[in-house]
């Protein structure tokens, strides 16, 4: 039909009315189907304690909180901060010294009353303050704000103005500020309230001292708290504290809690760390522009603070401004002169520079009025956390220089227990609070390892989470063929790695065929772009080979951070559907064969070991009715990288009763969105979905709009397909930790802990499945949010711990479940094929834009049908 026919509703035009209805008829009023009432689900309650394993006194960085006085009120006020000018605070910081400076002053007109000021609009009493609204005028001096309002700066495009001048002449400067209190609320001092005023408690007297606060963690300005992690980057060590309730009531948790912070100190030195380059005169400046620029400096001499805003576009020695003089001309104005900055600062303000003349300024204005300092004068400001993700080796680094040994961590935790010393709090006291000193005790329970079988039928015992293939072959050997290497310039004796990678792989029940042929990169490519390298390689490969390989072994001359990684994988696995390995060859010997082959033979289809249980079906619940186990993963963008797609990975079981064969799915989505969508799903009986990543308040969007999702697939394939689910998450970004007490060890692989310190309602159980080698070991924190087949808590704590040990890449037992470190590497290993540019240095305008006007999130490469169902991401 032609759209002209239609009105602007839509209808077509033209058409006769209806017919008349006849006398004889009574129309038939029609009814609407009744709406069908959606269940909303919430996380399930515990339906009892696991009793299996060997009990074992276990203790725990929780610290027991006593609440004696529990009929009195707290009152809630509201603040109000302005300049005397009536223009409100806005700077961050400000609020906590005029407070403190309010409470030194004005203690009789606030009747003696101690408070909890939360550093920008609220504050807490125990009982009420004399009257409704207070309003009181302090002043504070050498007051110096993290925002640059214009007048606080050499100014006037570029020039100290005629106030700034003034300012540098007398030794501190003073603010007046007006501070309004009003009353907003009342409530019981009951412990769950603690919840959410202790979070304000715990900061009334740290943040004052120059300490940085992240979310629920304190870092002090404290040096011996520092370590430098490389690229200008340092670890800084601080303190994590939250009231919990729990079990047994409501408890403090404590734990060492690490941030990255900008090194502090001066610009250069800063820009020559994180650029690795020798001295400021081989700084890239465009690359120090974007790293620069928000960060806080002060100025010497006058310790002023500034934001940075930007980078003068020539050198020091060049830049100009037009100075104001000190004497005025015969009409009353005064005259000006263009000045460099560099001569300013050195003849006019008698400042020697020794080595800003032919750098950059840096900038502290505003666009239309820059503020140019020397690059020398210019030193970073302490505690600026750093927000960007760690290279591998700032990682590496990081884990070295921050690990603790159990004991150590414990006398850390009890030290910062008796500094903060909760006690003397005058708001705790009043409210009858106490805080025991002592590590809470929990008991334990040390469940035995699953039974593991290798080739040839025979039994494999794991002791201390861990087990090797000396003298044993794998359960499933592939066979390697059809294959060949390609070497991209790693220095490595190729034949003899050939040659022990076939004789290792015999003894692991392999078969490995000689490979066609070695494929050395040509050196004229050895500095080409990353893609170009791969897409030479495969040219030559294609020309030689008779047809398509199998199976490509690929030797990086990198281990960490290899840039041919990703375009590699894409290659293979997206436009050829090839399995590969990657390897950098450094110390290559027996050990390290084995478990590259670990690797290969999962890749291709085969097993290397699996539960006993799967063999002979005697898993609980899963073993007797066809299950399917989803693992879910996503992963983000650096923090800060705003327009760049999140990661979604789904892995699921395959060929059941086997609970240690996957595949898996991955698709782009929206950025930092950690609900997966679903479309689709594998038709089976059971579901078991198994979640990482997820925080607590995201628990309902899981059981409500993530599961339903996956409901309506299931009745999209089958509308008469209900299965039964379990949903459960794994957490492992939290901060309970468990210690043995009066060992130096950690806590034993397989210890489950169910009681005390979980929650007091839902259902939760902490495991360490995994044997903790270095520093102190971390729980996974599992929460049980729906079970409709009827687990009890033995089998399913048994369950969780059995899918620990069926991960094909290692021989330990891993942290999390084998599901979910499998949905990570797939999520991860896919993520590195798309190369997404950093969000500060390029827009994302090219791709389009998604609804609301927010970028178009681009899809994922498909994989090949050739290596869809396989394990590629082993």
């Amino acid at each position: 039909m032609d759209p002209s026919e239609h009105d602007g509703n839509g209808a077509p035009e033209g058409l006769p009315p209806p017919p008349p209805v006849p006398p004889n008829v009574t129309p038939i009023k029609a009814v609407s189907e009744p709406e069908v009432k959606k269940v909303l689900r919430v996380p399930m309650a515990r339906r009892g304690l696991g009793t299996r394993g060997t009990k074992v006194p276990i203790l725990t960085n929780h610290f027991k909180v006593n609440v004696s006085n529990v009929d009195g009120h707290f009152f809630h006020y509201s603040v109000a901060l302005s300049y005397e000018d009536g223009r409100p605070v806005d700077g961050k910081g400000v609020g906590r010294k005029v407070l403190d400076r309010v409470h030194e002053t004005y203690d009789t007109e606030l009747a003696g009353k101690e408070f909890a000021y939360d550093g920008e609009k609220s504050l807490f009493t125990v009982g009420p303050l004399p009257r409704n609204k207070l309003e009181f005028t302090v002043v504070l001096e050498d007051v110096t704000s993290s925002r640059n309002n214009g007048n606080a700066s050499p100014g006037g495009h570029g020039s100290p103005n005629e106030s700034d001048r003034k300012r540098l002449r007398r030794p501190y400067q003073s603010k007046t500020f007006k501070v309004e209190i009003s009353f907003a609320a009342k409530f019981l001092c009951r412990p769950l309230r603690m919840l959410y005023v202790g979070r304000n408690l715990k900061t009334l007297k740290k943040l004052y001292g120059g300490c940085l606060l992240v979310r629920q963690s304190f870092f002090h300005n404290d040096a011996r708290n520092f370590a430098d992690v490389g690229g200008g980057v340092l670890g800084c060590r601080g303190f994590h504290s939250s009231f919990r309730t729990t079990q047994s009531g409501l408890s403090l948790n404590i734990d060492v809690s690490t941030t990255m912070i900008i090194q502090p100190g001066p610009v250069a030195d800063f820009l020559i760390s994180n650029q690795n380059v020798r001295d400021p005169f081989s700084v890239d400046w465009a690359k120090a522009k974007r790293t620069l620029k928000n960060l806080r400096v002060t100025t010497s001499p006058t310790n002023q603070e500034y934001k940075i805003t930007g980078l003068s576009e020539k050198p020091c020695r060049e830049q100009t401004f037009t100075l104001k003089q000190k004497s005025k001309d015969g009409e009353g104005e005064y005259q000006t002169t263009e000045v460099t900055v560099y001569d300013y600062f050195v003849n006019h303000r008698n400042i020697d520079l020794r080595y800003s003349a032919d750098l950059p300024c840096i900038n502290v204005g505003k666009p239309k009025r820059p503020t140019y300092f020397p690059i020398e004068l210019c030193s970073l400001v302490s505690l600026q956390r750093y927000t960007k993700a760690l290279s591998t080796f700032q990682r590496a680094s990081l884990v070295e220089k921050s690990r603790q040994k159990p004991q150590e961590r414990m006398s850390v935790l009890s030290n910062a227990l008796k500094i903060n010393n909760y006690d003397a709090e005058p708001m705790l006291r009043s409210c009858g609070v106490s805080i025991s000193s002592n590590f809470t005790q929990v008991e334990g329970r040390v469940l035995p390892p699953p039974k593991l079988k290798v080739g040839n039928g025979e039994d494999l015992f794991a002791r201390n989470g861990r087990w090797n293939f000396n003298n044993k072959k794998f359960v499933n050997a592939c066979k390697i063929e059809r294959w060949a290497v390609v070497n991209f310039s790693a220095r490595c004796d190729v034949r003899n790695l050939v040659r022990d990678l076939m004789k290792v792989g015999e003894m692991k029940g392999i078969s490995v065929e000689a490979p066609f042929d070695v494929f050395e990169e040509n050196q004229q490519f050895r500095r080409a772009p990353p893609m170009v390298r791969v897409e030479k390689m495969f040219e030559e490969v294609q020309s030689k080979l008779p047809g398509p390989p199998k199976f490509l072994l690929c030797l990086l001359p990198e281990r960490k951070n290899c840039d041919i990684y990703g375009p590699w994988k894409r290659k293979n696995l997206s436009d050829f559907g090839v399995v590969t390995q990657c390897l950098a060859p450094m110390r290559v010997n027996d050990q390290y064969l084995t478990n590259l082959l670990l690797k290969i033979n999962a890749k291709l289809g085969g097993l290397n070991s699996v539960l006993a249980g799967e063999l002979s079906p005697s898993i609980p619940m899963v073993s007797k009715v066809p299950t399917l186990i989803l693992g879910m993963d996503v992963s983000h963008g650096s923090p800060g990288q705003s327009d760049i797609p999140s990661i979604a990975a789904v892995v699921s079981s395959r060929q059941w009763p086997s609970v240690s064969r996957y595949r898996a799915c991955v698709r782009t989505q929206s950025p930092k969105v950690e609900m997966i969508p679903y479309t689709n799903v594998c038709q089976t009986e059971d579901d078991g979905i198994m979640r990482d990543g997820v925080s607590e308040s995201q628990f309902n969007q899981v059981l409500n709009i993530e599961l339903n999702q996956i409901i309506e697939a299931c009745k999209f394939l089958d509308e008469n397909w209900s299965p039964k689910f379990v949903v459960i998450v794994a957490q492992k970004n939290h901060h309970t930790k468990f210690f043995q007490p009066n060992s130096p060890d950690n806590v034993q692989p397989g210890t489950v802990i169910d009681n005390k310190v979980c929650h007091p309602r839902n259902y939760d159980f902490y495991l360490c499945a995994h044997a903790g080698m270095i520093g102190t070991t971390r729980p996974t924190h599992y929460h049980v949010l729906l079970d409709e087949v009827g687990f009890s808590a033995d089998d399913l704590q048994e369950l969780v711990h059995s899918l620990s040990y069926v991960y094909q890449r290692s021989t330990t037992a891993i942290s999390v479940v084998a599901p979910i470190c499998y949905a990570h590497l797939a999520a991860t290993q896919l993520g590195q094929w798309m190369k997404f540019e950093d969000a500060s240095e390029t827009s994302s305008s090219h791709n389009g834009t998604g609804p609301g006007g927010a970028p178009a999130v681009p899809p994922m490469p498909k994989l090949q049908e050739s290596v869809r169902n396989s394990m590629f991401f082993c």
